[in-house]
């Protein structure tokens, strides 16, 4: 089927969709990137692709998701690339944006409209705060880079409702079904597109004890926390053996059921 309007969505776990879970779609998750296009595929002239695979650092995509997406011929792409990298023990960032920055200059000369992503906010996360000023300085790189090319910002450091641990998983890195439809209304927004998606309700948050919190970090700690930690000892990913979920366009219909 060809369509005229190609929304293409690159980067890691973030535009894949983990946190939010759905057994039915390639990879068991839905995520932000599948409810926005489910909005635009509404109408028939919109075909949707998402390259974006878990674990893959700012090389990997540019390496194996850029060639693949400039040869679907985009008129809007989705481009969030470098958590991965800045979560390394170390990680040198200006070379990271150079990689970053000529990735945007070969999708923005297709004509596509391009939407980058500032990094997440970490701060009250006892694990990841530590990368927030990396994140500042990578988001300030992205900023610049969006201004030169024309791009716009979806600028997920502001949008501070993320701030509620409501909207994550308990994995703790990823947002929840909640999260993930909250981020897609606010990304049609910055698309101007007019659509409605209703965002769940959050539940009431409960008190816990010290000690409901201490065996709360305990399970996350051992399910969460050393694999990740192994993997990056390793040098592995969870994404190693996958493959795109959608690598091919497609008219993405809603799900029947939130």
């Amino acid at each position: 089927m060809e369509f005229s309007k190609r929304f293409v969505a690159l980067g890691d776990s973030f535009t894949e969709g983990m946190g939010d879970v759905d057994p039915l779609r390639p990879h068991q998750v839905r995520g932000w990137a599948d409810r926005v296009a489910e909005q635009l595929c509404a109408d028939p002239r919109w075909g949707y692709a998402n390259l974006a695979i878990r674990g893959k650092k700012v090389g990997q995509v540019v390496a194996e998701q850029l060639p693949a997406a400039l040869a679907l011929k985009p008129t809007l792409v989705t481009l969030y690339m470098g958590g991965n990298d800045i979560l390394r023990p170390a990680v040198d960032i200006d070379s990271l944006m150079v990689a970053y920055r000529d990735a945007v200059a070969q999708l923005a000369a297709t004509g596509a409209a391009v939407v980058l992503f500032t990094g997440f906010d970490s701060s009250g996360s006892a694990i990841f705060e530590k990368t927030r000023g990396r994140t500042a300085i990578y988001n300030e790189a992205v900023r610049e880079i969006a201004d030169e090319f024309g791009a716009v910002i979806a600028d997920y450091w502001r949008w501070r409702e993320f701030r509620d641990w409501r909207y994550w998983s308990t994995d703790r890195l990823h947002m929840n079904t909640a999260g993930h439809t909250l981020l897609a209304a606010k990304v049609l927004r910055v698309l101007e597109h007019e659509a409605h998606i209703e965002v769940p309700e959050l539940s009431a948050p409960t008190a816990k004890s010290r000690i409901e919190r201490l065996r709360e970090d305990a399970v996350w700690a051992r399910e969460y926390l050393a694999p990740w930690v192994k993997r990056r000892l390793t040098g592995t990913s969870s994404g190693d053996s996958l493959r795109p979920r959608f690598p091919d366009l497609v008219s993405l219909e809603a799900a029947s059921a939130p």
